[in-house]
């Protein structure tokens, strides 16, 4: 394996009732809270009044960021800059899932930038300070409860980009499952599409000698299935959210790439594609991924092999390495149709009218991708399978 140094600030408070919590965190930041939270469901579900009370309980003043979007946009970005920076704000709170919790790690970072925050989102700089914040989780998807990656859409010029600082880590962030019970079975199936997507972008990778890393995330994806279809049809189910929950946090905490550096080109080509299509990232990622498979297979069949028979029971009697590995991409595909996950571009009413375009989305930065590096003819065949 390679060389690594792992570093993980964040203080993780996990289960039922850690709202409480909050009580012992706040007081560490300062009086003034940016709240910053998504379309309303919180206020449906009764988290916005427990945390308003607990808020008004500690004699906090509170400075309100609603409406952030499924793919959070820059000029949401902009506006809560504007608010840190106009009210001195001390510490931001996060109240919702990946989305809120990536705006919300721009912001803090855009409120202590001179310049732009698309400078460092587009990679123009890089993030040396920013406010601090913590985030209340309420859907199992991201993982950006626990990372320092964000995800940020320029919806005027089209583009859609990652990006990630030391500086962005949560202080803390509070997972309890209970908040998770109202999540739609939509959304529900994206979070478990979502998850799945960051351990399999973490797997496919040619270094040698990563036997333990291999074995856990091989073990989160078969926890994944194995209760996936059970929650799907059993949404209110507590014990079965609070393992998906723990699986979307552990899929993408560093936890394990420690010691690799994984592909993460299926993300780019899918943020290409909702960006210019404003479609949900983890159902452009169930179209995409089984496509980049096959598309990049034969750079290392044996991992698709050993993915195949560890992960989807594929037995490999009489059949050629090939034919096991295809078998497995096939379980993967059957495995998100299954749950009510989408297939096609075409689930989305996307047609080949946007491929070159998409392409170009796509190759902003040049050719990309660590298991295969792939360039635009890769994209627009990738593309093109996913019709």
């Amino acid at each position: 394996m390679q060389n690594f140094t792992f570093h993980n600030p964040t203080k993780l408070i996990f289960g039922k009732g850690q709202i409480e919590q909050l009580k012992q965190e706040l007081p560490k930041y300062g009086q003034k809270v940016l709240l910053v939270y998504g379309g309303g469901s919180i206020k449906r579900n009764g988290l916005y009044d427990q945390v308003m009370n607990i808020l008004n309980e500690l004699n906090i003043e509170v400075f309100e960021l609603p409406g952030v979007e499924p793919n959070p946009r820059l000029s949401t970005v902009y506006k809560g800059v504007d608010i840190c920076k106009k009210e001195n704000i001390e510490f931001l709170l996060a109240v919702g899932g990946g989305s809120v919790i990536d705006c919300t790690k721009a912001i803090a970072a855009g409120a202590k930038y001179d310049g732009d925050p698309w400078d460092f989102i587009t990679k123009k700089t890089t993030v040396t300070e920013a406010l601090p914040f913590g985030t209340i989780l309420t859907l199992a998807a991201t993982g950006s409860e626990m990372n320092s990656g964000s995800v940020i859409t320029n919806w005027e010029t089209k583009e859609k980009y990652g990006w990630s600082s030391p500086v962005t880590f949560p202080q803390f962030s509070i997972l309890d499952p209970t908040y998770t019970l109202t999540v739609p079975k939509d959304q529900t199936i994206y979070g478990i599409v979502d998850m799945m997507s960051h351990v399999f972008e973490q797997y496919f990778h040619h270094v040698e000698n990563t036997p333990l890393q291999d074995r856990m995330c091989e073990s989160v994806l078969r926890t994944v299935m194995e209760t996936a279809p059970k929650l799907v049809n059993d949404l209110e189910n507590y014990e079965l959210r609070e393992t998906i929950l723990y699986c979307g946090t552990i899929a993408l905490n560093g936890f394990l790439q420690m010691g690799l550096r994984g592909d993460w080109a299926t993300h780019n080509i899918e943020h290409a594609v909702s960006a210019v299509y404003d479609i949900p990232h983890a159902g452009g990622l169930a179209i995409l991924f089984p496509n980049w498979m096959k598309h990049v297979l034969d750079e290392n069949v044996a991992r698709f092999k050993q993915l195949a028979v560890r992960v989807f029971d594929v037995r490999p009697d009489g059949k050629s390495d090939r034919e096991v590995a295809l078998e497995g991409i096939e379980k993967l595909r059957e495995f998100w149709s299954s749950i009510g996950a989408p297939s096609r571009l075409a689930d989305y009413g996307i047609g080949e009218e946007n491929l070159e375009l998409m392409a170009d989305k796509a190759m902003a930065f040049g050719e990309f991708g660590r298991f295969k590096k792939l360039n635009r003819d890769d994209v627009l065949a990738i593309l093109r399978a996913s019709l």
